[in-house]
């Protein structure tokens, strides 16, 4: 008896806590309103985009972060090396877009472990303006992006961020990756800004330039194998905080693999648990396996069948997030319930692999979060 009072005890808590997680995002997100007219006076600003290789969405993302409505920008594509094979595309999608200040800048300052964040340094060092945007090449920008990003700033703030959300998922791979993506990570990110612990994303930052020029640069952002973990704490040191549009940026998905859904999530979990170990280790928790299975064991304790308390457990915990899927706009399909199972399935292998290895894998490059093989991964 004291067993199943034990885990009927903690399928409640860990219930409780999915479901506050949920209702502290909910408070965040919300659906994307009609489109923000920018100021005719609005400050000019910078985008820095780095690329590597071509994406099943490069040609909509590159026109889309071309046609931005906004009074004042230009952006500064970013690659490593002149052969890259994303590059006449760049220069076509340019061509097409000559009232837009734009520029390609080719080089790989090699200043950190990072291939990312080596292609970003000539592009913000070259960015004009004092308000600067690190955007990934796969975020598909509204018109409104920088004014929704403007919107969002604080006078505490550094950093303008969003997560990104799956969109458009071409296959049942890619189904699993919104989960992960939307109702697990997006929905933790919000709710612990929602409780102060505002944490950089690096899919998209907007920048008040002199924070990190006077934090001591773009290079700074090497001190950490992920650029974004970097920022967050150099933006903490300096007194500042990192704040979330409340209405985050899509990233469609298109067709994905098995293997490239696990080697980002494999990538990801490692990052974390190397750059915020007491953050990362209570992710095991947060998988909803464990409060089912403690349903089943604690059922005899609340006069339940065993089944029936898993079934009820299930239907609370994924229908909170189907809802908040479907409050926030959100990708949410037939699938999705059966995505957000297997995810689940998946986080407790994740978390022990997160603690068993260093090395990961990221657009070819071959990486670690060890700190001691940093060097090393660099000079590749």
């Amino acid at each position: 008896m004291t067993i199943a009072l034990f885990a009927a005890g903690y399928s409640i808590a860990a219930t409780s806590a999915h479901l506050l997680s949920i209702a502290l995002a909910a408070r965040k997100c919300r659906r994307p309103g009609p489109l923000v007219a920018a100021l005719r006076n609005a400050p000019p600003v910078s985008i820095v985009q780095p690329l590597c290789g071509i994406e099943p969405f490069t040609e909509r993302t590159l026109k889309a972060t071309l046609s931005l409505d906004y009074p004042a920008y230009e952006v500064l594509f970013c690659i490593a090396r002149a052969e890259d094979p994303i590059a006449p595309i760049v220069r076509a999608a340019m061509a097409a877009h000559p009232d837009v200040a734009s520029r390609l800048l080719v080089g790989d300052d090699k200043t950190s472990a990072n291939p990312k964040l080596n292609n970003v340094v000539k592009g913000w060092n070259a960015a004009a303006h004092a308000w600067v945007i690190i955007a990934d090449s796969n975020v598909l920008m509204p018109k409104d992006y920088i004014q929704r990003l403007a919107a969002a700033w604080r006078p505490d703030a550094a950093i303008i961020c969003s997560p990104p959300i799956g969109s458009e998922p071409a296959t049942f791979a890619a189904e699993i990756e919104c989960a992960f993506l939307n109702t697990y990570q997006a929905r933790w990110q919000y709710a612990g800004e929602a409780c102060g612990l505002g944490f950089a994303q690096g899919k998209t930052m907007f920048w008040r330039k002199s924070v990190l020029d006077d934090g001591g640069g773009i290079e700074k952002l090497g001190e950490e194998i992920a650029e974004d973990a970097a920022a967050t704490k150099l933006v903490h040191r300096a007194g500042l905080n990192v704040y979330l549009v409340p209405a985050p940026f899509a990233q469609p998905l298109g067709a994905r693999a098995w293997r490239d859904v696990w080697g980002r999530q494999l990538r990801w979990v490692r990052l974390r648990r190397a750059t915020f170990p007491l953050h990362f280790t209570p992710e095991l928790f947060t998988s909803g396996i464990f409060a089912l299975i403690a349903a089943g064991f604690g059922a005899s304790a609340i006069g339940l069948p065993a089944f029936g308390a898993i079934v009820i457990n299930a239907l609370i915990w994924y229908g909170a997030e189907a809802a908040l899927a479907r409050a926030a706009g959100w990708r949410l399909g037939v699938a999705s319930p059966l995505a957000f199972l297997l995810r689940d399935l998946a986080l407790p292998w994740l978390w022990i692999q997160a603690w068993s290895g260093n090395a990961f894998e990221w657009r070819g490059n071959a990486m670690t979060v060890a700190a001691k093989d940093a060097p090393a991964t660099a000079s590749r």
